[in-house]
Order: structure tokens, then sequence, then C-alpha cells
């Protein structure tokens, strides 16, 4: 494929490229345990995906947010009504295929193939808008894109039916988070390339022979999957909140 360059227009009257959130939000989340997907289960007073979307409305660059969820979901447009982002139920089986319709949606509603799109884990609750806008300094003039990864700081060991085959060298290894930004038009011809085993973006751009940025992220920006990921995400958010009050001592809090 060949390498988008920086000076691209977005579209064929010059425009210059606008920034897009795109969350897949199709998956059961049968990990986290619960009677219904993670990602409604209630966490500090609300659904949780509802954190997910107030960070990414925290950013004023971004020109939409849209939630792809699974055509039988019947939670999310309830939660929709009067929100600042739309919804497609048009999610997948995989992620892959949750965010490639996405991608066709956000194109069918306006965006253009150069516009930038930022894909984030919608159980990535923890998410803040100063790393999402840290994300995009990084990119915005980046000819491939990147995303959010925080190094490794633990021993690393290779291991095969419970048993330690060796210790791995943990200098260079990052953990992979999202949002991952990339131009809508590359990513699409990316993930229709590499097909639906991919687990997130940027594995789909590095098949094509291309070397995504790595911006650091947060320890904090982890992925609520299992049942105790949830005592964690609620101590995070009461921390937050207890110094936005400190901070903000007049404002009034529910």
């Amino acid at each position: 494929m060949t390498l988008p360059t920086r000076n691209t227009p977005a579209s064929a009257n010059g425009a210059p490229p606008r920034l897009w959130a795109l969350l897949p939000c199709a998956g059961a989340g049968l990990r986290a345990g619960g009677a219904q997907p993670k990602q409604y289960q209630p966490l500090a007073g609300r659904p949780l995906v509802l954190h997910t979307l107030a960070a990414f409305a925290g950013v004023p660059r971004l020109a939409g947010t849209l939630v792809v969820i699974s055509p039988q979901d019947n939670v999310l447009p309830v939660l929709a009504d009067g929100a600042p982002w739309q919804w497609a139920a048009c999610g997948g089986a995989t992620r892959a295929q949750t965010v490639l319709q996405g991608l066709g949606v956000l194109l069918q509603r306006g965006a253009q193939p150069q516009d930038w799109v930022l894909v984030h884990d919608a159980a990535r609750c923890l998410i803040t808008p100063a790393l999402i806008e840290r994300l995009i300094d990084a990119c915005l003039a980046d000819p491939v894109g990147g995303l959010l990864a925080h190094p490794v700081a633990d021993t690393l060991k290779l291991g095969r039916e419970g048993r330690v085959l060796e210790t791995t060298d943990r200098r260079d290894r990052w953990l992979a988070q999202t949002p991952q930004m990339f131009r809508i038009g590359l990513l699409q011809a990316a993930l229709q390339a590499a097909g639906e085993s991919v687990t997130d973006e940027s594995s789909a751009i590095e098949a094509q022979g291309l070397s995504p940025r790595l911006v650091p992220g947060s320890s904090q920006n982890f992925k609520v999957t299992f049942p105790e990921d949830f005592q964690l995400a609620q101590a995070v958010l009461q921390a937050r909140a207890s110094t936005n009050r400190q901070e903000r001592p007049d404002y009034d809090y529910p």
C-alpha cells in the first residue's frame, strides 16, 4: 500500500481533514459476568459506556462520535435520546467486522476517506479528554497514524500448559491501548485486506507494511474485562470525582 502523504487533502475541494471517533460496542462482554453486556452494566451511577462517551464529548476537535452496536441492541438507542453522539446498529460478529461496518457508515454520513478516525474500545471507560488530545497532537501530522500504548513494566513469561517456558525480554514491549487513530480510507482498505482475525486496527495497518506511531498512554486506560475490573474502575472514578470537588468546590455534584 502506498504511504499516505501529510498534505493529502480530505476532499476534492481541499478541505482540511476532520476527526471522527468510532466506538465498537457490539460485543456481549461475557467475561465480565452480569446479566447484560458489560458496556451497559452500572458503574459509578451510570452505564459504563456513558463514561467513555463523556470523555469524547470533552474533545472539541472531534467532528462527531459514532457508536456501532449490534442489530439486537435495544439499550443504547434509549441512552442516545438527546445525546451529542450518533449510533448505527450494524455491528458484526467480530471487532474487525464492527469497525469496518462503522467506517462505511461514517462515509455514508459525510466523512471523507482522508479524514481521521479514532477507534476506541467502549469498555475503556477511564479514557480522558487529555489522553485523546495527546494522541491527536502526536498523529495529526503523521503520515501513518498511531495508537495510545503503555510500556511493559512487569517481567514477561512465555508459558505453555500452565508452566513457564522462558522469560521474555520486556525492552521495547508495549501494551496496545485505544484510541487508535488512522485515516478512514487507509484503515478501511487495511481491514478489508487483513480479514476478521485482527484484534486491533494497528495490526491491520502493520500488515500493510506500515509502522504506526506509539503514543504513551496511561495505566488507568485499561479495558474493563473481568468482574474485578469494575471495582478498580469504580475506585478510579471516585478518586477523580473527589479531586474535581476539591478543585471546583462550587460545582453541584449529584
